[in-house]
């Protein structure tokens, strides 16, 4: 939208401000700030009188909050008395391995307030004077203007970047006039709320199109291309019916090749040949990244003495979180190994690598992986479980005509995902670059707020 500028403007002195208009005021933060205070974390909860202390786990990197599992702690009168938050209360992160996380700045709602919450000692507690409108505040702490000035004044001593209340309060920002505040953050309140709608509903369509994008996958490997083709009883609850034409094979009947990658890394060397793991699929794509680990030359050949990757190998991850992503092996790679949380499958005879790929991307049998999963300190699934597993294999001509048909489909519909995914990052950068005209006045909302 388009928006007046004010009548006239002066230099702020500082770069990331620009020209700001000439009657307001320029500052640091502190000289808008009534308490500045670090929190609480007492002792363990014995479930009498024990309070809410939120974290940064409860603020979403956009500064919302998320009350997913709130920590219950033990706090001494004092304790709760100097960390008991107010609405209006700005909740700041000030220690975080991610430098997304630093600053981010949670507002204490009327809700929030009434649970009695306080906060952690990895937070700070920002309490606005009247000068100072909250809301507006909190629009500034969680864009660029703020967010710019906390990466470079936090520093880093144990591999944490950190912020402190002295960091906070020295962050330069333009103050207009309490009326113009108001009228800034209700203008503001109500053009993001529309931004952030249209945000939501492209989310909402990325997800219906991926849940799209895996229905169309299921029904091809469960029941192929033609709905009238005469069905059979596959003897597999993953599967269910089948094709008549169709077999259903344990997968070690149908690989030449079933292996997991090395379980003991050889030493790396800074320049051998890639050792590659589950961190290489991206996106259902497998390749080499810029910091892959390497080993030597001799560690290379001895770990090829079981087996060499070889294209069109199927890899699927067999080991924690990321169990069941899967990929192909390009043409074009060249020389590679891989560790122990991917597993290699090698096809032959009646089953094609393209084919076996989709197969694995079935819900279905990404369902069964999870069913299979060892006991562990992490997800895993066995080589001998996997190897047991058994898919569908249409004929060898079927198979290609599926694999095609499907790939062109899925194509579509990845080109409608990201679109819509740019789609959502056009609109963050609209809503964050009229935040910034709006808080330093590039722009006079003032006429734009009913009165």
């Amino acid at each position: 939208m388009s928006a007046p500028k004010y009548p006239a403007y002066k230099d702020s002195g500082a770069d990331w401000l620009g020209e700001v208009p000439s009657h307001w005021i320029v500052s640091p933060f502190k000289w808008q700030i009534e308490r500045n205070d670090g929190g609480v974390w007492g002792v363990d909860p014995d479930g009498i009188d024990d309070t809410i202390v939120l974290r940064s786990t409860e603020q979403t990197v956009d500064g919302r909050w998320r009350m997913d599992d709130p920590a219950p702690r033990k706090l001494s009168p004092l304790e709760k008395e100097s960390s008991l938050l107010e609405e209006g209360d700005l909740i700041v992160t000030k220690s975080s391995g991610s430098s997304l996380h630093i600053g981010k700045t949670t507002l204490v709602t009327s809700k929030i307030a009434a649970m009695g919450c306080c906060y952690s000692n990895f937070m700070q507690r920002i309490r606005m004077k009247s000068t100072f409108n909250p809301k507006l505040a909190w629009y500034v702490m969680n864009n660029d203007i703020a967010r710019l000035q906390f990466d470079l004044a936090s520093n880093s001593t144990t591999g944490l970047a950190n912020l402190n209340g002295t960091m906070i309060g020295e962050m330069i920002l333009a103050v207009p006039s309490v009326a113009e505040q108001a009228a800034i953050a209700s203008f503001l309140d109500r053009e993001t709320a529309k931004i952030d709608t249209l945000v939501e509903e492209q989310k909402r369509l990325i997800e219906l199109l991926k849940e799209k994008r895996q229905a169309v996958i299921s029904q091809a490997v469960t029941k192929g291309l033609d709905p009238n083709v005469p069905m059979k009883d596959s003897g597999v609850e993953w599967l269910g019916q089948v094709p008549g034409a169709w077999k259903v094979v344990p997968l070690k009947w149908l690989c030449a090749l079933l292996k997991d990658g090395t379980h003991l890394p050889p030493p790396r060397v800074a320049d051998g040949v890639p050792l590659l793991s589950v961190r290489n699929v991206q996106g259902g794509v497998f390749s080499k990244l810029d910091d892959d680990s390497m080993i030597s030359e001799e560690n290379y050949q001895e770990l090829c003495r079981s087996f060499v990757p070889q294209p069109n190998d199927v890899l699927l991850a067999i080991v924690g979180a990321t169990l069941g992503k899967t990929a192909m092996v390009p043409d074009d790679i060249g020389r590679f190994h891989i560790q122990r949380s991917l597993a290699i499958f090698r096809p032959e005879g009646e089953l094609t690598a393209a084919w076996l790929h989709l197969v694995f991307r079935s819900s279905g049998f990404q369902a069964l992986l999870w069913e299979s999963v060892g006991f562990s300190a992490q997800p895993g699934i066995y080589l001998g479980t996997l190897a047991a597993v058994r898919v569908p294999v249409p004929p060898i001509d079927a198979q290609a005509e599926i694999v095609r048909v499907v790939t062109l489909g899925l194509d579509r519909i990845d080109q409608l995902i990201t679109e819509a995914e740019t789609g959502v990052l056009l609109l963050l950068e609209r809503r964050s670059a009229l935040i910034s005209a709006a808080v330093t006045g590039k722009i006079d909302v003032r006429g734009l707020v009913p009165h």
